[in-house]
């Protein structure tokens, strides 16, 4: 479906010192969170734009190409550009596994395994895990998909001595900190994790259903269990365009 909401001559001052091609951006993020264009309904023609707005290509192009960078629009290669589903918020205060959070939100959580294995961890694991150079961990790369759409990349190294002979099988399709727990008795208390923004490589890109250069969310998780021991890293990318992470701020009183 085409939007077909835009009237020549949409207003935008062309006196302002606001720049044109940001004036067209907040006007069509605008329409879209109050619903006017639907998800995936397909912007007009970048001629059409023009035409509406009585700009240049190149301005319509910049209004475009930031609202994708927000995730808001997204280009499909040879058909045109669409409204974005509404992105995930993952709340920063909670610790939950991909598997609950996709169930919280009506849809069906998937793996596919890239690489399993028993290794080594390199020094900065070691340290943040308090293993000494002998002790290996269980090393996962998993592609997270809800509802078949991968959405994250995630690298999980468990120390391989709270859960033995863990198997690659275990890990697929299933929530991992289930297993951790109905297996080993493994209890989740609390976790560390930092949060920024990067851009994506070219095999994670491919990886992830994105474009190179695209953004995306690095998370750093170290997880405890309830006697207060590190017991897993893990290292998250996740798209930029489906995923906001919130979180709560409290003011503490008398200050």
């Amino acid at each position: 479906m085409v939007l077909n909401h835009l009237k020549k001559g949409e207003s935008i001052d062309k006196q302002s010192p606001i720049p044109m091609y940001y004036q067209i951006m907040n006007q069509l993020r605008e329409k879209i969170a109050a619903g006017e264009y639907a998800v995936d309904s397909a912007l007009p023609p970048e001629r059409e734009l023009v035409e509406t707005y009585q700009v240049s290509r190149m301005t319509i192009r910049q209004a475009i190409s930031e609202l994708v960078n927000e995730g808001i629009l997204v280009r499909r290669r040879g058909i045109g550009t669409f409204v974005a589903p509404p992105k995930f918020e993952q709340a920063l205060s909670r610790l939950t596994s991909f598997t609950e959070d996709m169930a919280q939100r009506g849809m069906k959580a998937g793996s596919r395994i890239i690489s399993f294995k028993e290794t080594v961890p390199d020094p900065t694991i070691r340290k943040t895990l308090g293993l000494s150079p002998e002790e290996k961990v269980f090393e996962c790369v998993r592609l997270r998909l809800a509802d078949e759409e991968p959405m994250a990349l995630e690298t999980t190294s468990l120390v391989a001595s709270i859960c033995p002979v863990l198997q690659r099988e275990s890990l697929e399709n299933q929530s991992l900190y289930k297993v951790l727990t109905e297996r080993w008795g493994i209890e989740l208390d609390y976790a560390t994790q930092a949060l920024e923004p990067i851009l994506a490589p070219p095999y994670e890109a491919m990886l992830l259903h994105v474009a190179a250069g695209s953004p995306l969310l690095l998370m750093h998780r170290v997880t405890y269990d309830r006697n207060g021991r590190a017991f897993e890293h893990v290292k998250s990318l996740s798209r930029g365009d489906r995923y906001k992470f919130v979180t709560e701020l409290h003011r503490k009183a008398g200050r």
